[in-house]
C-alpha cells in the first residue's frame, strides 16, 4: 500500500503544475488551452507506444474504448477546460481548494467499494480536511472583498471549480474501478491508450472549432498581446510530459494499490502542491487562514492514511 501512497503524492506534485499554466497563458482561452495541452499528450504518447501500438490496439475491447472516450472527456478535456475557467475568475488558490473537496466527495460515492473503510472510521479525518476547505473560502471571500474584487466574477469561477471537482469525481472513481476489473493492460499501457484518445478527441474538438471560428494575431503583435504561440507550445508540452504523461501513469499505479476511499485522500496531494506553486508563482507568502487550510488538509490526508494502514494490518494474515 506504501508504494500506492507515494506514486499517489507524486502525482499530487506533477498535477498541481496545471493550476499554474492558466496562470502563465492568461491571454488564451480554456479551450485553447486544454486542446494545446492535450494534443501535445497524444503526440508524446503516441510516440511512445508507436513500437507497440498495433500490439496495443489488437488487444483493445469494445469496453475499452468506452472507458478511454469517458475518462478522455471527464478527467482531462471538460475537466481541464473548467480548471483553467476557474483560475481565470477566480484564481489559483480558490480554485485548487475547491478541487482539493476531492478526497470527500471520492470517499462518499466510493464508501460502498471493497477495501473501503466504514465512515465512522473516516468521519474524524473528513472532518479535520472540511475545516482546511472551509477556512481557504472564508479567506478568498474576505480578500474579494477587502480589495474590491468582482464577487461575480469570483463565484462564477467557484462555480467552474466545483464542475472541475465533479468531473474529477465521476472519473477518479469510474478508472480505479476499471483498472481493478480489468489486467490486460498495464498501468503504462493504459496511460499511453488514455493519451491517445485524449490526444486524437482534442484534435478533433480544436480542428472543429478552430473551422468555425479563427481571429488570432501573430508575430511580434501576437507576442505583444500576450498570445505567443512558441510560448504556448512550450508550456504545454511540458505540462503534458509532466502532469499528463507521468502523473497519470503514476496515478494509475497508485489507483491499482489501494482501496478507493485512500485514493480519494491522496489526490489531496495535488492540492496541496497547486498552493505552493501558486505562491511561488506570486512570489508571497500564505496568509494566516491559508496557513491554517494546508496544515488541517495534511493532517486528514495523514489521518486517513493511518487508518487505512491500521485496517490492512488488522485484516492481514499473521
Amino acid at each position: 500500500m506504501w508504494n500506492g501512497v507515494l506514486c499517489g503524492l507524486l502525482a499530487g506534485a506533477m498535477w498541481g503544475m496545471v493550476f499554474i499554466v492558466p496562470e502563465l497563458l492568461a491571454a488564451f482561452s480554456p479551450l485553447e488551452l486544454a486542446v494545446g495541452r492535450y494534443v501535445a499528450y497524444g503526440v508524446i504518447a503516441l510516440g511512445l507506444m508507436a513500437p507497440r501500438l498495433s500490439g496495443l490496439l489488437r488487444r483493445l475491447e469494445r469496453s475499452d474504448c468506452s472507458a478511454l472516450l469517458r475518462h478522455a472527456l471527464s478527467g482531462n478535456i471538460v475537466y481541464y477546460m473548467f480548471v483553467a475557467l476557474g483560475v481565470k475568475l477566480a484564481g489559483v488558490a480558490p480554485t485548487s481548494l475547491i478541487v482539493g473537496v476531492l478526497p470527500i466527495s471520492v470517499t462518499l460515492m466510493g464508501r460502498k467499494d471493497h477495501g473501503a473503510l466504514p465512515l465512522r472510521q473516516l468521519a474524524l479525518p473528513l472532518l479535520v480536511a472540511a475545516a482546511g476547505i472551509a477556512c481557504i473560502n472564508i479567506d478568498v471571500f474576505a480578500h474579494t472583498q477587502s480589495t474590491g474584487g468582482q464577487l461575480g466574477r469570483t463565484i462564477v469561477g467557484l462555480l467552474c471549480a466545483t464542475g472541475a471537482l465533479l468531473c474529477w469525481s465521476w472519473y477518479t472513481l469510474d478508472n480505479a474501478r476499471y483498472l481493478k476489473r480489468h489486467h490486460h493492460f498495464s498501468s503504462a499501457e493504459w496511460s499511453a491508450l488514455y493519451g491517445l484518445a485524449t490526444g486524437l478527441i482534442a484534435l478533433l474538438i480544436g480542428a472543429v472549432a478552430f473551422a468555425i471560428w479563427h481571429q488570432d494575431v501573430t508575430g511580434a503583435a501576437g507576442a505583444a498581446s500576450g498570445r505567443d504561440w512558441t510560448r504556448f507550445w512550450i508550456c504545454n508540452s511540458l505540462l503534458a510530459l509532466g502532469a499528463s504523461v507521468i502523473g497519470n501513469h503514476l496515478w494509475n499505479v497508485a489507483s491499482r494499490r489501494v482501496p478507493v476511499t485512500l485514493s480519494g485522500q491522496l489526490i489531496l496531494f495535488e492540492t496541496l502542491f497547486a498552493l505552493l506553486y501558486g505562491f511561488i508563482y506570486k512570489q508571497q507568502f500564505p496568509r494566516p487562514l491559508e496557513i491554517a487550510a494546508i496544515v488541517l488538509l495534511v493532517a486528514g490526508v495523514l489521518w486517513s492514511v493511518h487508518a487505512h494502514a491500521q485496517e490492512e494490518k488488522a485484516v492481514s494474515p499473521a
